[in-house]
């Protein structure tokens, strides 16, 4: 039977609630699909120089943080996708201790990089971290895509969400083309964004303190905010029935779930629907809800 590894957000933005969630993902093993994993979980602390997709806010002590997946058996990612870096950001003392710390962690930590400057740095530096290629890249051209895949650089490629349908390309990939695709599957964004590198590249001028203003997206609805209902109407949405029925078929395992710039609650929808058998589904909430003492109001 194939099993699904999901790659979840929010390493350190969401690390309360992991600390609230995983111990009930391995004590209630049985509320959740079994032909399903945790295979990473990713993000970077407030103010992490070699940042990018998403400005992140978390807070949460690194070594809290490492501990945590560790007892899981569950491999960090550093997302490091900033694509402006220059020679003199290689330096940054924050970012080379959170990767001297995870390079020695007891499950094998990986980095999500853009930069080509980043991924020569830290194959140098830190060999024992493995490399994610970043969405950030935005590869929507099937053939840069592959050329991405065939980069020995990278255990992992996650291609833009624009080729996740791309079946009869993603169907003539060797199967160890395949073991190496990450997919994303709840986008929200405008599946015929033009801007959407643009967005990318403002974040990583914030993460490197350039006073710019904000990015100012053009797409139909990109004023709405993100929602999990309108991710599941874009023509790119890969559903739990996709993931059974289309993608496992064809010898594709890998899921990545965005959202470690939204809130925790949206991230336990995304884990109700992806991973948690129906009937089990309010358990989940009412151990999640009451355990925090959560108020709506």
């Amino acid at each position: 039977m194939s099993l699904a590894h999901y790659h979840l957000p929010g390493l350190f933005e969401f690390y309360e609630f992991y600390c609230e969630f995983l111990p009930l993902w391995r004590e209630h093993r049985e509320w959740f699909y079994e032909w399903c994993d945790i295979a990473s979980i990713y993000g970077a602390p407030e103010g992490s120089l070699w940042g990018g997709g998403r400005t992140s806010f978390g807070k949460a002590d690194a070594k809290d943080v490492l501990a945590l997946v560790e007892e899981y058996g569950i491999s960090a990612r550093l997302t490091f996708s900033n694509s402006l870096l220059n020679e003199e950001h290689l330096t940054d003392k924050k970012c080379n201790e959170l990767c001297r710390l995870f390079e020695g962690s007891k499950t094998p930590s990986g980095v999500i990089v853009h930069s080509d400057l980043l991924v020569d740095y830290l194959k140098s530096k830190y060999p024992d971290l493995y490399l994610i290629s970043s969405t950030t890249k935005v590869l929507t051209d099937f053939d840069d895509f592959k050329t991405e895949l065939n980069r020995q650089e990278f255990k992992f490629v996650v291609p833009d969400f624009r080729l996740n349908k791309a079946f009869d390309q993603l169907v003539s990939l060797s199967q160890e083309e395949k073991d190496k695709v990450e997919f994303l599957c709840n986008e929200c964004c405008d599946i015929n964004c033009k801007s959407r590198k643009a967005c990318y590249e403002n974040v990583s001028h914030k993460n490197l303190g350039d006073n710019i203003p904000d990015h100012n997206c053009s797409s139909p609805e990109g004023h709405g905010g993100y929602k999990f209902s309108k991710a599941m109407k874009n023509p790119a949405f890969i559903s739990l029935e996709d993931i059974q029925q289309t993608y496992f078929p064809m010898g594709f395992t890998n899921f990545k779930l965005e959202g470690r710039g939204l809130g925790s609650a949206i991230l336990l929808e995304f884990i109700l629907y992806y991973m948690t058998k129906p009937e089990h589904q309010l358990e989940l909430r009412e151990a999640i809800y009451l355990d925090s003492m959560l108020y709506l109001f």
